[in-house]
């Protein structure tokens, strides 16, 4: 970001009431849900609105591209040039719709009584939507520091997009001393979460006449074997508990979500394939349970199925990983998001977001956003206005925290 010269905090006021649209939150949740921004398209429309909209309010805008070019991330910038400043974060994407019985248009926002039907209106567009309505607000207010709106790509598939937005945030020469990032969090603040790593274990038997069991090797024995040990370690992780004691469900979760092999009765099954994750509570060994599971497959179960036939095998793909949010109590961004929620507690959850990629980086981070983590993903996914009124006070105090 290094324009010719910056306007001024009065030029810049000037711009926001004089060029400027003014949205509604309303408004601008109904503009950011209508771009159709699931993982596997381009998130370049939306993305275009945002930078053009932030652009014209003064606001000074990055782009990082991704290699194909058919999706980025947005970084933009308010304030002066002095400061470490604080960062709104969040995705654009969103998961798939289909295979989901919807009720209405998805990428329609309906409004049905104090609800906000629409794919996003949760996880996670309602939050940036609503940084953005509010954006003339922070083009017009003197602040004290400077602060950025990040907005990212693909979090949904492994939050792929925005670690090159989170070094370049981390490379300043004053690193942000906040970051918010605004997944769903009913406006609670969050110090902590969960890490997430999901996997795909393929199984190579040898097929052969289920009464042939001498000379054939079950793909689903073998795959029934390596689950049961799965089962073994979420048993001894629940002993273990939480070192932390911090998190409400106290250990490290484990769970076999899908599984599929065999072609008929009297075949013994050649293939076996079933999908995996664990949650580690940050801080403990996030490789640890991956470990143990690939020693248990190649020296215990793999080495008896060869001995049958050669061509069997076991594969483990990793899908996808990324690090939890450690708890920091006391640092400056739960102390501020804890002013501007009106509360004195924070707490913790199990779902995973990219708070932990701005905290490795040395920038102190919390989520909180508006909607409840259990309509993210769901068919006819909402928020609700009283959600939305909570985010727009939450900012709006955040402005008087940072204004001169």
């Amino acid at each position: 970001m290094s324009p010719p010269r910056r306007a001024t905090n009065t030029e810049k006021s000037v711009m926001a009431n004089t060029n400027a649209i003014r949205y509604t939150p309303l408004e601008m949740i109904e503009k950011f849900v209508s771009f159709d921004t699931t993982s596997s398209k381009s998130n370049l429309p939306l993305l275009e609105f945002a930078r053009g909209y932030l652009e014209s309010l003064g606001f000074e805008c990055e782009v990082f591209p991704n290699e194909t070019g058919d999706k980025a991330n947005l970084l933009a910038r308010i304030g002066p040039d002095a400061g470490a400043g604080v960062v709104l974060s969040g995705h654009l994407d969103t998961v798939p719709v289909a295979h989901q019985n919807w009720h209405t248009d998805p990428f329609k926002l309906t409004v049905k009584g104090d609800k906000l039907h629409g794919r996003g209106t949760t996880d996670m567009k309602s939050f940036l939507a609503i940084c953005t309505a509010l954006a003339p607000d922070f083009a017009e207010f003197p602040l004290k520091e400077p602060v950025y709106f990040a907005m990212s790509y693909d979090e949904e598939i492994g939050c792929l997009g925005v670690p090159s937005l989170v070094k370049w945030l981390s490379d300043l020469e004053n690193k942000p001393r906040a970051c918010i990032v605004g997944e769903p969090s009913n406006m609670d603040v969050l110090i902590g979460h969960k890490g997430v790593n999901i996997f795909e274990t393929t199984v190579t038997g040898k097929d052969a006449h289920s009464s042939q069991v001498n000379s054939g090797v079950s793909a689903i024995v073998a795959a029934a074997e390596m689950i049961m040990f799965l089962s073994q370690i979420l048993a001894e992780m629940k002993e273990r508990g939480d070192p932390t004691g911090t998190f409400e469900s106290g250990f490290t979760s484990l769970n076999v979500g899908t599984i599929e092999g065999g072609t008929a009765l009297n075949i013994i099954p050649r293939t076996c394939r079933f999908v995996w994750e664990y949650r580690h509570i940050p801080g403990t060994d996030g490789d640890e349970i991956l470990n143990r599971f690939n020693a248990f497959a190649q020296t215990k179960v793999l080495p008896r199925m060869q001995a049958i036939s050669s061509e069997c095998d076991i594969q483990t793909k990793t899908i996808l990983r990324y690090e939890g949010l450690k708890p920091e109590a006391g640092t400056y961004a739960e102390s501020l998001a804890l002013r501007c929620a009106g509360t004195r507690q924070s707490g913790t959850e199990a779902f995973g977001t990219e708070a932990g990629l701005f905290q490795a980086v040395g920038i102190p981070t919390i989520v909180c956003g508006p909607g409840h983590i259990s309509q993210a993903h769901q068919p006819n996914e909402y928020t609700t206005m009283e959600q939305v009124n909570r985010c727009v006070a939450f900012l709006r105090k955040l402005l008087t925290e940072l204004r001169v």
